[in-house]
């Protein structure tokens, strides 16, 4: 057993939802991956978008914690959440609705793969 910090100087990578899924707007993200496990199933870093909205279909569990902007989260089954700086959260495996970027989001993520 370790203790890593975190590499607040990784290297930004771009990206966006596949575009099959894109619902509204053409989000970019910006991914920080700070961290990632040996086995390549564990990561921790902060996610940037711009605004959009994309479906989501989640295999994996997730920790965040929104840094800055405004973002609704919502369920399949018609919840939804709206997410502000400060909030904090776990997304489960098996969830499945859309995230909509209102103003660019920044958020910390941990995520753990199956």
């Amino acid at each position: 057993m370790t203790l890593t910090t975190l590499n607040p100087a990784a290297e930004p990578e771009s990206g966006a939802p596949a575009e099959d899924r894109i619902l509204s707007g053409a989000p970019v993200f910006t991914t920080w991956n700070e961290y990632e496990s040996p086995d390549g199933k564990r990561f921790a870093g902060r996610w940037r978008s711009t605004p959009g909205a994309w479906r989501i279909l989640y295999d994996e569990w997730e920790y965040c914690e929104i840094l800055e902007g405004v973002s609704t989260v919502r369920h399949a089954d018609g919840r939804s959440w709206t997410l502000r700086a400060g909030d904090r959260f776990v997304i489960e495996p098996g969830f499945e609705g859309s995230w909509e970027v209102l103003e660019t989001t920044t958020k910390r993520y941990v995520v753990i793969l199956p």
